[in-house]
C-alpha cells in the first residue's frame, strides 16, 4: 500500500550529488513529489527533503541506496506523524477581482493567508502551512476566478523527536576519529 514518505538526507555540499540521489528514484520509477535542498543547521552540511509516494519496503531500499552514496552523511525516511512539515505558496491574483469581490479577501483571511503586494494589475498573496491548506486555498481562489499564477515550495521538515540523528552520528564519528588519532599517537611514541 503506497503512502507519502519524507526522506531527509544530510550530505556534504558536493556538485553532482543531487543527480545521484534523484537517479535512485528514477531507477525504481518513483516520482518525486517535492524536493527542497538547503544548508542545514550544521556548518558544511546540506539537507535534502524529498517526498514520494511508495510502499514501506521500497522506501527502505531507496533510503539505504541513498545512504551508500559516498558524500551522503545520513538518510532517513519518515511518515507525516514523525515530522513537522511546512510549505509556502504564492498566489498572483487579478487586483480588480480582489477589489470587486469582497469574498476573495474573506477567503484569504479565513485561510490564514496574507496579501503582501497590491498594484493596479495584480496582487500577491502568501500562504504558509500544510500541503492540504495550500491546495484548498488555491481551489477556492480559482473558483472565484481571480488566480493568474500559483506556485508552491517543496516541503521543509524537521523530526518531532528531541534530537537530530545526524548530530549524534557526527559526534560519534568525531569521537572515533579522535580515539584512532590518539591510538596512532600512542603507537608512535611506543616505537
Amino acid at each position: 500500500m503506497k503512502k507519502l514518505y519524507t526522506i531527509i538526507v544530510h550530505s556534504e555540499n558536493i556538485a553532482g550529488l543531487l543527480n545521484q540521489v534523484t537517479a535512485v528514484f528514477t531507477r525504481r520509477q518513483i516520482n518525486i513529489e517535492s524536493l527542497n535542498v538547503s544548508a542545514s543547521s550544521i556548518k558544511g552540511v546540506h539537507k535534502y527533503t524529498i517526498t514520494a509516494w511508495t510502499d514501506p519496503d521500497t522506501i527502505e531500499k531507496v533510503t539505504k541506496q541513498i545512504t551508500k552514496k559516498i558524500d551522503v552523511i545520513q538518510a532517513h525516511y519518515f511518515t507525516d506523524n514523525e515530522i513537522y512539515q511546512h510549505e509556502i505558496a504564492l498566489y498572483k491574483l487579478v487586483t480588480s477581482v480582489l477589489e470587486q469581490k469582497p469574498e476573495v479577501s474573506k477567503v484569504i483571511r479565513k485561510r490564514g493567508a496574507r496579501i503582501v503586494e497590491v498594484n493596479p494589475v495584480y496582487s500577491i498573496v502568501e500562504k504558509n502551512g500544510m500541503s492540504d491548506e495550500i491546495t484548498e486555498l488555491n481551489e477556492e481562489l480559482r473558483g472565484l476566478g481571480c488566480v493568474l499564477q500559483f506556485v508552491r515550495s517543496g516541503r521543509i521538515a524537521i523530526t518531532t523527536s528531541c534530537f537530530e540523528r545526524v548530530n549524534e552520528y557526527l559526534t560519534e564519528r568525531e569521537t572515533k576519529y579522535m580515539e584512532s588519532k590518539q591510538q596512532l599517537s600512542d603507537d608512535g611514541q611506543q616505537s
